[in-house]
């Protein structure tokens, strides 16, 4: 498959079953609500060792939060249950109770619940406050620029990781061109994120390594300066290769993100220095959900 004179690689991206939740940050303005997001999904960009994924997922006008005010929806992921709601909890405490003027609300339904301020009221040192509106339980924290109003819990939902694609091209600038449009698209799909630093991982990974400590290493395949020295996937004009990596809360959501995302870096082209588009296949080492790239794209 070729489109706009970029080869699209018959292979699969191999991800794995997570749990996710989202939650709702509000504040005083939209500045104020993304630096307690940005906060809370910081240093969470793999659960090799991070402990979750997570990111911003939208904001939301005054319309579409629970109190009127601006917000922003983050989405975090985690291999299990527990490591999901630890994460949650001390995510929120450290980082949105301690924003100015922010609230927390649950941002998924769900017949698992996770505690999101359920533990959090007792930094009220006793002075919380319970509230029950139609059947959801609130607290009301005293804090010294006011008070923090969390809902108690959030729901907890089966998830996708590990969804990606590579961007091989001729050039690093281009490369990182490629994935700037392909995330611009992508940003525009619900129910998913795309983790790393502004969505984009340069230090692409594989199953295992040479150190028995180490559960992954550097993809070595698709280094270009390895091209003499190791088993190479790239041809002598590539010089740079970058992976997208998303988490969807379905398979389809991932399917859609994939979609945008590729279809906005073939849309440079091959007049853009964009070669190929591939993904990481580990040959079922990894996990059961499979996504094919040419049939995403057909």
């Amino acid at each position: 498959m070729i489109i706009n004179g970029v080869t699209i690689d018959a292979t699969f991206a191999e991800a794995f079953p997570m749990k996710a939740t989202r939650a709702i940050i509000t504040a005083q303005n939209e500045k104020w609500a993304l630096i307690a997001a940005q906060a809370m999904t910081g240093f969470a960009t793999s659960v090799i060792a991070c402990g979750c994924e997570a990111g911003i997922e939208r904001t939301l006008s005054p319309e579409d939060t629970p109190d009127g005010r601006p917000g922003v929806a983050v989405l975090i992921f985690a291999m299990g249950g527990k490591g999901l709601a630890k994460q949650l909890e001390t995510r929120a405490g450290q980082c949105v109770l301690t924003s100015p003027t922010s609230a927390l609300f649950a941002g998924i339904d769900s017949d698992i619940k996770i505690p999101l301020g359920k533990n959090l009221r007792y930094f009220g040192d006793g002075f919380q406050i319970a509230k029950v509106i139609n059947s959801r339980r609130y607290w009301r924290i005293p804090v010294m620029d006011g008070e923090f109003l969390t809902e108690a819990t959030t729901g907890q939902v089966n998830a996708i990781g590990g969804g990606n694609f590579l961007v091989l091209a001729e050039s690093q600038p281009q490369a990182l061109a490629a994935c700037e449009a392909a995330i611009a698209a992508m940003k525009k799909v619900p129910n998913v994120i795309m983790p790393f630093p502004g969505g984009v991982v340069r230090s692409g990974s594989k199953v295992g390594s040479k150190y028995k400590a180490l559960n992954a290493s550097t993809n070595d395949a698709f280094c270009p300066t390895l091209k003499g020295v190791a088993q190479t996937e790239l041809s002598p004009e590539i010089e740079s290769v970058m992976e997208i990596v998303i988490d969807g809360l379905t398979q389809e959501d991932i399917d859609q993100a994939m979609r945008a995302g590729i279809q906005a870096a073939c849309d440079l082209g091959a007049a853009g220095g964009i070669k190929r588009i591939s993904a990481g296949n580990y040959g079922g080492k990894l996990g059961p959900h499979h996504f094919h790239l040419q049939e995403i794209m057909a």
